[in-house]
Order: structure tokens, then sequence, then C-alpha cells
């Protein structure tokens, strides 16, 4: 590995069609091993998309290469490259969606998606031995740390009614007293469509028991039904 690696290096400056389509060959191996983990978590950004931002990214650094090497243009000719740092947070930005229970989802294929991109501007520019390690955390990262992360901090999700709204600030406050810090508790119209009733979605990551939970809020006065989503 560490030979194929070297002898990759000695076409760095290189914009032959050869060292052009390793790059981009590479850009689009690279880019798939990331698209195909995140496509197996269920991402909207998988394969296709992953291995066309990387592919898109090592271009962009050969466009610069080419110019300054070839076409004999003056300037820095990574001036282009450098624009993709910036202009694929406009693609992350769209993989960002905020639910109607205020959760965010999204930013860990956004962060990928950014550095899937910088990959293939290493890639263009001949950083090969960068890219391959980068490629590497990141599908570690993707693979291995999001299950992990998962399992330790799983959320449940809740939704209640409730038929009086005279005791409705009441129910909240006890709601909030049986979960743990950074649960998101937030009231919305009442989905049974019911005159009176209000609705009310909980987001919890420490509720080891729902029963017990079920059964205390249950017990207060003017809640309608309490589901587990």
């Amino acid at each position: 590995m560490h030979i194929f690696f070297e002898n990759l290096v000695t076409l760095e400056k290189d914009v032959s069609l050869l060292s052009v389509g390793i790059r981009l060959v590479l850009a689009a191996v690279f880019g798939g091993m990331i698209g195909l983990e995140r496509g197996r978590h269920g991402s909207s950004a998988g394969l296709r998309t992953h291995i066309l931002v990387c592919l898109g990214g090592a271009l962009a650094s050969l466009l610069g290469l080419y110019s300054a090497e070839v076409l004999g243009y003056g300037g820095e000719p990574l001036r282009v490259a450098a624009q993709v740092v910036s202009g694929i947070g406009f693609l992350g930005a769209g993989m960002i969606i905020v639910k109607n229970d205020n959760v965010i989802v999204g930013l860990t294929t956004a962060a990928i998606m950014w550095t899937t991109a910088i990959i293939g501007v290493a890639l263009g520019i001949g950083f090969y031995g960068g890219a391959f390690l980068a490629v590497l955390i990141c599908v570690f990262t993707a693979a291995f740390l999001t299950r992990l992360e998962r399992k330790r901090k799983k959320s449940t999700n809740i939704y209640m009614e409730v038929d009086d709204l005279g005791r409705l600030e009441s129910v909240v406050g006890f709601v909030k007293s049986k979960l743990t810090p950074g649960s998101i508790v937030q009231v919305v119209p009442a989905r049974s469509g019911a005159s009176g009733h209000m609705g009310m979605v909980i987001v919890t990551s420490g509720l080891k028991d729902f029963d017990d939970f079920r059964d205390a809020v249950k017990e207060q006065a003017g809640v309608h039904f309490l589901i587990k989503e």
C-alpha cells in the first residue's frame, strides 16, 4: 500500500489523462464507500450523491491545476477548489430537517457530505494518503460510532392529549418533572380534532419505564389519553 501511494505521488503535478483518470476513479470509489455506508442507515444522501460530490470536488481541484500547469494561467490554482468548501454547505443545508417535534435530523449526513467533498479536493491535488485515511475514519464514524450513539441515547416519542385546557399548564409541569433534563415537551394542536383538546408531543432519551410514566401521567386530571409512538 505504501509503495502504491508513493507511485501515485510521482503523478502529483501531472495532469495527463492517466493521472486525471486515476484521481477521478479514486474519487468515485472513495465517495462510493462513504455513500454505501450512509445508504445502509437510510440516509437520503446515499451512494450516487456521495460519488458525485467527491467527483465534483476532485474535478474542481484538477481544473485549477490544469489551468496553471497546462494553460499557464496565473493566479492561485486552488481558488476553484476553495469554493467547494463553502459551496457544498448549500447542499448540506438541504439535508438538515427540523421535524414538528423540534428534533433536528440530518446534521451527520450534512457533515459527512462536506467531508466527502473535501476528500475529493484532496484527491484532485494528489494528496492520496490523506484522502485514504479520511475515508477510513469517515466510514468508521458512520458505521460504528452512529450505532454506539444510538444505543447510548435511544429516544422515546410519546403523544398525549389533554381535554381540560384549564389543567394544561399543570399537566405540562407534571410531565416535565417526570422526565430527564434535555427532554422535549411541546404543546401542539390535538390530532383527534376534538373541541377543547390540546395535544402534547414528548421526546425523551432517559425514560426507563414507560408503563410507570404512563400510569402516573394518566392519573392527572384532564389527561385524555397517552400513547407511545
